[in-house]
């Protein structure tokens, strides 16, 4: 459905498929969105905006095409305010860095080409300009109606990640801070016809006569309003199609047989030096480490705990981790429960190191308003939730097991782990 770039997400949806919600119109004013439209040319002419790939609460994201190299690329155009530039330079700032590092193109983490300002009507805009990649996993994940992927697909994948990471922490010195599915892209689209230069996409060039984008704006009420027509059209012939006595239906056709699996973390927003670490929270919260939700401190090794949460959901097409405010305890209370039940007792050393332990703890390192836990291991909830077969499920938790300790100095690196023997 949509993959995420730079706090921004671009639909690869087909038609017919739930679609992002619409940003709204109340994003373009000052130090807003950028209102560009097909055929709008940014720096001195060069790239040609083709369509809207998707919009996040930093940007928009446009399919664009690069008249001096022949070649389709992202065009990531910023809000104008001054955070969102600060924001956008502190990306550019690291995505350069990855970018020269890897002159090759082979350390699966995305590549920035080109980086300038364009001016516009609400402001001075920070523009990027990335390659431009496929679906991403939460996509690739949905496509398959939530149902994991496949462990050889999921090998493939998890190659790439931990390359990608190995690259970041090892020789970059980055904390990525968000790895999630939404924040992985396929170097390859699912469907090839939504890639343009593999389906001979003829590029705009010049602003289309008469098309939506000239003349008066089309309202946000319309274009939803339009947006579901399209949609019940799509599900009427749908209906028509099983009526006449074949059931043409795209859904069930669906198949990731010939896609390839090769990826790479995109998303760099909130990614930070490991040195020069930033105040607060960091990821998402499904995919959040114990060692931030109690405060003790993070470094590369909470990367490797979101990883293996992603790992577990494309297997599984569920998330391992989803805590939810409960009566008489917080979010993160449960976050904390639900980890323990899956992996053990967080060590009481570990549980009272944090400046927000007494907040959940007790002196003997037990939680203080959830008492009842229901141990519920790794390997049995893949066997007996998921249907595993018992080796898949053993080899599978041995591999996610160590990453998932509570010790995060002892979790294994992006480097051991691409020496597991269940990955070769």
């Amino acid at each position: 459905m949509a993959a995420a770039f730079g706090n921004t997400c671009y639909s690869s949806g087909s038609e017919g498929e739930e679609e992002e919600e619409d940003e709204g119109p109340e994003g373009y004013r000052k130090g807003g969105y950028h209102a560009a439209r097909p055929g709008d040319r940014f720096a001195d002419g060069r790239f040609v905006a083709q369509r809207k790939l998707g919009w996040g609460n930093f940007s928009t994201v446009w399919l664009a095409y690069d008249t001096l190299l022949s070649r389709f690329v992202a065009l990531k155009i910023q809000k104008s305010a001054r955070d969102y530039a600060q924001a956008a330079l502190h990306e550019i700032e690291l995505l350069s860095a990855a970018a020269k590092g890897d002159p090759t193109n082979t350390k699966c983490v995305l590549q920035l080409l080109d980086q300038f300002k364009h001016a516009g009507p609400n402001g001075q805009h920070v523009c990027l300009v990335t390659e431009l990649l496929g679906d991403s996993l939460l996509r690739l994940i949905r496509y398959n109606r939530n149902k994991g992927i496949g462990l050889t697909r999921v090998r493939e994948i998890c190659r790439s990640v931990l390359v990608g990471l190995d690259y970041l922490h090892r020789e970059l010195g980055v904390i990525h801070t968000d790895l999630k599915p939404e924040n992985v892209l396929l170097v390859s689209t699912i469907n090839p016809s939504k890639d343009p230069a593999r389906a001979g996409f003829a590029p705009i060039l010049d602003k289309p006569e008469g098309n939506q984008y000239n003349g008066a704006a089309i309202s946000f009420s319309e274009k939803m309003l339009r947006m579901r027509a399209r949609r019940a059209v799509v599900k009427i012939s749908r209906r028509r199609e099983s009526l006449g006595g074949v059931m043409v239906d795209l859904e069930r056709k669906r198949s990731l047989d010939g896609v390839s699996m090769k990826c790479k973390i995109v998303d760099f927003g909130n990614a930070c030096w490991a040195d020069q670490q930033s105040a607060g929270e960091i990821q998402t919260r499904q995919y959040r480490a114990p060692e931030v939700i109690i405060g003790s401190g993070y470094s590369y090794s909470a990367d490797m705990w979101s990883f293996a949460c992603l790992v577990f959901e494309l297997a599984t097409g569920d998330m391992l981790f989803s805590p939810r405010d409960c009566q008489g305890c917080s979010e993160d209370e449960d976050h904390l429960a639900l980890m323990m039940e899956t992996l053990g007792k967080m060590p009481k050393k570990i549980a009272s190191s944090g400046t927000r332990s007494k907040d959940y703890f007790n002196r003997y390192g037990d939680l203080k308003r959830i008492r009842r836990l229901k141990f519920w291991p790794l390997e049995r909830v893949l066997v007996e939730k998921y249907n595993f077969p018992a080796p898949d499920a053993n080899g599978f938790a041995n591999f996610l097991r160590p990453i998932l300790d509570f010790a995060p100095e002892s979790r294994p690196t992006a480097a051991e782990c691409l020496k597991h023997a269940w990955l070769n």
